[in-house]
């Protein structure tokens, strides 16, 4: 049975837990967190650096910020420590003990349940066997493991953003123009999802349809004039000439 501890106590931590503990081989036997908590067994919960156990690998699950505060205050050594981070170098970690990322490539929302077998885990270690231990860890719960280094998670993590949390802001823009036009939002969702699917056997660029790529002048010339935000005009116009210059390798 490999022993993992849990540091944190936010989205990460909750869903890594639900996981681990449906994964067969794998006993999460402690979470840490400044505060007792609703979402772990109480009996599993310390705030209490030296009432941390022994373990085969601590997983960091805090903000990036926190990252490198939580690593050195650790009381033990050469253990296996490490984060949950997408934009967080592997040497943020304290050097008093071994190494890694176990970095699974997801939004979470604990309200929001996941099925873990299809999230990407993306492995780092310093050593061999570090990092044989973190691939058995994540295959027991997900189908999809990659060794991923601290730069290619740099790249990996601003794509991340750009076509989940600035997509996101875009459904966020097309719902308050919903909304202000008297309109419900849902009409959108089948748009959404076959847009989605569609790059599951296109590339993003051969996807892509609309006025932009089309170079239909007077629907973008309409559009512009009706968005009476300026904010909106101006993702619109950025977004517009960004499509028609080309995003290609």
């Amino acid at each position: 049975m490999i022993k993992v501890i849990l540091l944190g106590s936010g989205n990460v931590a909750t869903h890594l837990f639900q996981a681990f503990s449906k994964a067969n081989g794998i006993e999460v036997v402690q979470v840490f967190s400044r505060t007792i908590t609703k979402d772990f067994p109480e009996t599993l919960q310390t705030s209490d650096y030296t009432e941390i156990k022994a373990a085969d690998v601590y997983i960091i699950c805090v903000s990036d910020s926190a990252i490198s505060s939580v690593s050195s205050q650790l009381l033990f050594e050469n253990r296996l420590v490490v984060h949950t981070s997408g934009s967080t170098d592997i040497n943020v970690l304290d050097s008093k003990n071994r190494k890694g990322v176990f970095y699974p490539l997801q939004t979470f929302t604990k309200s929001k349940a996941v099925d873990f077998s299809e999230i990407p885990i993306c492995l780092e270690a310093e050593n061999v066997s570090d990092f044989k231990l973190l691939e058995k860890i994540a295959k027991s719960i997900s189908k999809n493991v990659y060794v991923i280094s601290s730069e290619q998670r740099k790249a990996l993590h601003v794509s991340a953003v750009f076509v989940c949390n600035f997509a996101n802001h875009l459904y966020t823009i097309g719902n308050t123009i919903c909304v202000e036009n008297n309109i419900p939002f849902e009409i959108l969702h089948p748009l959404i999802e076959e847009t989605a699917k569609k790059i599951k056997s296109l590339s993003p660029s051969e996807a892509q349809t609309g006025p932009a790529i089309r170079n239909d002048k007077k629907t973008i010339e309409k559009h512009i004039d009706f968005l009476t935000n300026e904010n909106q005009k101006e993702i619109y116009k950025i977004l517009t000439k960004s499509i028609q210059n080309g995003e290609k390798l």
